[in-house]
């Protein structure tokens, strides 16, 4: 089916209970359908250059995504609104590699506001500028805020953090899961345009095996790792330590001692290789969520 035309049926899977380790439920194969719907393909001019956007409906709860794509580099605008025969949208061929994709869980904190209790802004910023600059999708997941406990458990879990707890512990003594989010729609999304091959840019091995048991196979886990700070550095090595992310973190004793906050990174619309004082990320193969 062609990008657009209608309802589309995808896997699904339940969000179910959360094991204490905050690595979340995989979904057993084939069990379930999800159907979404596609609005109409429109530009998107942003500071990153230009886009193609597309709003998406999730069918069971109700919840409204977005698909943010850019042509590979010397693909027309036209051709890249043209879809393959197969209805495979041109934005996701590249001489036959897999597309590269970034899920992003919607982050009001620190995509709107930029707040530095987190990543999820600058992974943002970083995701589009490598999409922009090779071509593939970014899917923009709604109901993900606070990974998945909404906006105002977020911030009763920072209250938490703030007197001492980590973000797996505050979310615990709210009674609430580590991570309720789950990727039946973006699975979904992804069997509509086409994309079952991709290359994921995530540092969370949750997301590749979700993904693999709702049927789409990720060839590679393509780093978004950024710059950390002395805001977030606790809570991303909770993230490396207790829920299996693959983070390489420096040590913030000296920024601690001095106040001196990590050095931010340069988002410019003429930047292609991402932050300025971030690694330039090298795709690995796919691996089982072994950390590197």
């Amino acid at each position: 089916m062609m990008p657009g035309a209608g309802t589309g049926i995808g896997p699904e899977s339940g969000t179910g209970a959360v094991p204490e380790s905050g690595t979340g439920a995989v979904p057993e194969p084939g069990t379930g359908t999800r159907p979404v719907s596609a609005g109409p393909l429109v530009q998107l001019p942003t500071v990153f250059g230009e886009f193609l956007a597309q709003a998406w409906i999730d069918g069971t709860t109700g919840a409204e995504h977005l698909t943010v794509s850019a042509a590979a580099p010397g693909a027309t605008q036209q051709a890249a609104r043209t879809p393959q025969p197969d209805g495979t949208p041109q934005s996701a061929v590249r001489a036959g590699a897999a597309p590269l994709v970034r899920l992003h869980s919607e982050c009001l904190t620190g995509d709107v506001f930029g707040s530095y209790r987190c990543d999820c802004g600058e992974q943002l910023a970083y995701a589009l500028q490598m999409i922009h600059a090779g071509g593939g999708t970014l899917i923009y997941l709604r109901g993900h805020e606070g990974r998945g406990i909404g906006l105002a458990n977020k911030l009763r879990a920072y209250a938490l953090q703030e007197a001492g707890a980590d973000t797996v512990e505050a979310n615990e003594q709210l009674g609430l899961p580590v991570d309720s989010r789950d990727y039946a729609a973006a699975a979904a999304i992804l069997a509509e345009l086409g994309l079952h091959r991709i290359r994921l840019m995530s540092n969370n091995p949750l997301k590749q095996s979700q993904l693999a048991a709702l049927g789409i196979e990720v060839t590679e886990m393509v780093p978004t790792e950024v710059p950390s700070r002395e805001q977030n550095v606790r809570y991303l090595e909770t993230k490396r330590d207790r829920m299996n992310h693959i983070l390489i973190l420096p040590d913030h004793a000296g920024a601690a001692s001095t106040g001196t906050a990590a050095k931010t990174p340069t988002i410019t619309a003429a930047s292609t290789a991402g932050p300025t004082s971030a690694k330039t990320p090298t795709t690995t193969p796919a691996t089982k969520g072994k950390r590197q």
